[in-house]
């Protein structure tokens, strides 16, 4: 089961979402393979850490990679990616590598790529190896309010 606080988060708040159960997978694109959608259609969360510290969610394509220099455009400041056990004690109930984009939910500003709202549904972690979200772009712009901007390279 996802982390109570997501499907809490989602119900509370009234978003239809669908939980997509999925072999064992440890990767966007491997996640993708298994519930047989599009790569660019799955949402993964990647925490980057500012010259002072901070943690920052960037939100892009499965099978992107994170622009560093317009996220540091945007943030005005340097990042770098965070390794796993620089961010692994912020999102409580999940798995180690399975962090759900709900940043807010956890304390961290989101950045989200433009691409993400080409299509009406998006898929993301669950905050789990074995779970998905599927759910409408709309809904999740609304409810974490990231700042969008072209954020991705190709992978």
């Amino acid at each position: 089961m996802p982390p109570r606080q997501i499907t809490d988060f989602l119900d509370k708040e009234k978003v239809p979402y669908e939980l997509l159960a999925h072999e064992r997978a440890f990767t966007a694109q491997g996640v993708a393979a298994s519930l047989h959608v599009r790569g660019r259609d799955f949402a993964k969360a990647v925490i980057v850490k500012t010259a002072d510290g901070r943690r920052v969610m960037a939100v892009i394509p499965g099978p992107r990679h994170v622009d560093l220099e317009a996220l540091e455009g945007l943030l005005g400041t340097r990042v770098e990616l965070a390794r796993e056990e620089e961010f692994a004690g912020l999102f409580p109930g999940c798995e180690l590598g399975a962090e759900p984009p709900f940043g807010n939910l956890y304390g961290l500003p989101v950045y989200a790529d433009e691409s993400l709202h080409r299509d009406p549904d998006i898929v993301l972690n669950a905050g789990t190896h074995t779970e998905a979200i599927r759910m409408r772009w709309a809904d999740y712009e609304r409810l974490v309010r990231p700042v969008v901007g072209a954020l991705s390279t190709p992978g």
